[in-house]
């Protein structure tokens, strides 16, 4: 297929590129136990945070940093990040809260407030290393639902905090999850009490803004018995020339015949088509159905950053429950993806689905690693796989690597993968019906897509088409 247009994709501008200026407060770069404890203290911890903070710091500095993902980036120097930047105003309120940042999220589309006028979605604002706006918490506190910054729940919510946090991501689970154990900012935490289905969507959205900066966000979601609550995520950065680290932890807790259902739309900054700027992201997410009948759903849209390092978990430890995985991730100009999932099956009955789409364009090199493990005690345990990546041009790759590990003979696995490219017979056939060719791919690319976007609350599936339009954009001829 040729590759006439590729050039113009190059001249396309990420359109969430701005910088905001706003006074901040910024550590110096480096990090040690001091850093640690200063975090500690702007956050007002307790003391047993803090000691966990400085037992992951202790532990990550005698680990190794990873290389077994297909991807290549220049080594990070952790000494040359600042771990803390916030603004200077105090943000009690709305009202006090910086008029340029409040600027930056209707630029980013989510008017908080605004916001506040919308039914159906609660927002949790992160700017930096701070949770600057939730939305809706009181309305929500009234059904018993606690929507707020982790920040927060470490000083009102002590005695969950303390129960569950590392509950599911042990803090010496990995290299970068140990790092974020240590000096992790902000984040969002959600419980949701028994019974109940909390009536609107709960977002949150991260936001990196100051130069020469980690952003380390944690989020803990936890459903109790017969609850149900759907989450979404969303974030983006500045346009820089320098590669910033973004290294996330996110557990989710779903109790007997809990649902939890957690969607994505990343779009961090990709970089340019060299391969300069953009965001290293290194998320650690798991989720465990820890009672029977619970089910965790993750379904994510990855279009941004220059590095993805990410793999979206189930342990499925109650009997009859289910973990489903849906993912989009498209890489360009010369992004790297690696990510997958993990499936572990535990309880009896338990099932999982696995839906991933790789769509690789121009240099965009994509990896599918997944694991599906049946345990001894998993009794008739099923997984169906499908693992599909579609090529856009001549110099991109996909990779597939899929590892099953089944103890449990009555189990039920299958696995189905394909690698295609967009063929100019394809193109031909859809362009007679007067279709411009952009728009012929477009259509290719969102039926290619269309298990995994039919799974987002349709707000979100709207705003995923339209970011998958403009990341294709040009980037066929």
């Amino acid at each position: 297929m040729k590759n006439e247009k590729i050039n113009s994709v190059i001249a396309n501008e990420y359109s969430l590129g701005f910088e905001t200026i706003v006074n901040s407060e910024t550590f110096p770069k480096g990090l040690n136990e001091d850093v640690i404890k200063a975090i500690s203290t702007k956050k007002e911890e307790p003391q047993w945070l803090l000691d966990f903070r400085l037992k992951a710091y202790r532990k990550w500095l005698t680990m190794k940093e990873p290389k077994w993902a297909k991807l290549g980036y220049e080594k990070i120097d952790y000494q040359d990040i600042s771990y803390f930047s916030a603004p200077k105003k105090p943000i009690d309120s709305l009202d006090e809260v910086d008029p340029e940042i409040l600027k930056t999220y209707e630029k980013l589309g989510i008017p908080l407030e605004e916001q506040k006028k919308l039914a159906g979605v609660a927002v949790d604002a992160v700017f930096d290393s701070v949770s600057v706006k939730t939305t809706f918490q009181k309305e929500l506190e009234e059904l018993g639902i606690i929507f707020c910054s982790i920040s927060e729940a470490a000083n009102k919510y002590p005695e969950l905090l303390k129960k569950y946090l590392a509950s599911v991501v042990p803090y010496s689970d990995n290299y970068f999850a140990t790092l974020n154990s240590a000096v992790f900012t902000d984040g969002s935490f959600v419980y949701i009490p028994k019974n109940t289905k909390c009536p609107m969507e709960l977002s949150t959205y991260f936001r990196i803004n100051a130069l020469n900066t980690g952003q380390f966000e944690r989020t803990l979601i936890i459903a109790d018995e017969g609850s149900y609550v759907s989450y979404n995520e969303g974030c983006s950065a500045p346009i820089r020339d320098n590669s910033q680290l973004h290294a996330a932890v996110v557990e989710l807790v779903a109790l007997k015949d809990a649902h939890i259902k957690y969607s994505t739309i990343q779009n961090w900054y990709p970089g340019d088509k060299d391969g300069n700027g953009g965001i290293l992201n290194f998320v650690t997410k798991r989720g465990i159905c820890k009672g029977d009948n619970s089910k965790i759903s993750w379904t994510q849209v990855e279009t941004g950053s220059l590095i993805t390092w990410k793999y979206p978990s189930c342990i499925l430890k109650g009997n009859n429950s289910v973990g489903e995985f849906y993912s989009v991730a498209l890489t360009s100009l010369s992004q790297q993806a690696d990510t997958g999932t993990k499936m572990i099956h535990i309880g009896e009955n338990t099932k999982s689905t696995i839906i991933s789409k790789g769509i690789s364009a121009l240099n965009g090199s994509n990896a599918y690693r997944g694991l599906v493990k049946v345990a001894k005690s998993a009794k008739n345990a099923r997984n169906i796989s499908s693992c599909d990546s579609l090529l856009i041009g001549s110099n991109c790759s996909a990779h597939t690597y899929p590892y099953q590990d089944i103890k449990n003979s009555s189990a039920k696995i299958e696995h189905e993968a394909t690698t295609s490219k967009i063929s100019d017979e394809q193109l031909f056939y859809v362009k007679q019906r007067g279709i411009s060719e952009e728009n012929a791919v477009s259509l290719i690319v969102h039926g290619f897509c269309k298990e995994v976007l039919q799974e987002l609350p349709m707000e979100f599936a709207v705003e995923a088409k339209a970011l998958l339009d403009i990341s294709l954009e040009g980037s066929v001829g």
